[in-house]
């Protein structure tokens, strides 16, 4: 069983290295953007709730989010083990983390940190506007981003190195590349994949 959750900034290939590292561990890969638009298209309270912080581009309260990721941890599939992506985003995100797997029995084995340059996440998500049509993605709502995950998400992976169990990897290169330096990274922490 191996509970992990991965973090890096806008645009550092969380999503795609969550779900290669999940399928090879055999574990769900839990998106909070996923479990935001399932609750939205399935019309729950919490997913309401959800829908008029994001029709507006805000950031769903932190009080949703707990509730939704509470949620999904107590279903049976994550019983065994999950990688969480996109949470904890901040520092009290970690505490109610901390708390709802306290509750469950279980901990965090670890948390990986994808890093890379800010100029080629900026390209990278530049591109990935352009490709899909995103007009709201500009430069300067990218370095935004950016500027809110160092203010906010940064002190969560410094929470975690202190606790010994943060792991960065270069997120720099194709999907296969990253995916390779992530399993090599993973040998000799017994979280082998």
């Amino acid at each position: 069983m191996t509970n992990m959750l991965i973090l890096g900034p806008p645009g550092s290939g969380k999503g795609t290295q969550a779900e290669q590292i999940a399928a090879r561990l055999g574990i769900p890969a839990i998106s909070t953007g996923e479990m935001f638009r399932a609750h939205v298209d399935a019309a729950t309270p919490l997913g309401l709730e959800a829908r008029k912080y994001l029709d507006e581009g805000n950031f769903v309260p932190d009080s949703v989010t707990n509730a939704m990721v509470r949620e999904r941890l107590h279903n049976p599939d994550a019983g065994g083990g999950f990688l969480l992506d996109g949470y904890p985003r901040n520092t009290k995100q970690l505490e109610v983390l901390d708390g709802i797997l306290a509750s469950l029995g279980t901990r965090l084995d670890l948390a990986l940190q994808l890093t890379a340059e800010d100029g080629e996440l900026v390209e990278r998500m530049l591109s990935r506007a352009r490709i899909s049509g995103r007009s709201d993605d500009t430069e300067d709502v990218i370095r935004h981003r950016l500027e809110v995950y160092y203010r906010q998400t940064e002190p969560v992976a410094a929470a975690y190195a202190g606790r010994g169990i943060l792991l960065q990897v270069d997120g720099d290169g194709d999907i296969g590349t990253v995916t390779e330096r992530i399993v090599a990274a993973m040998r000799g922490t017994g979280l082998e994949l």
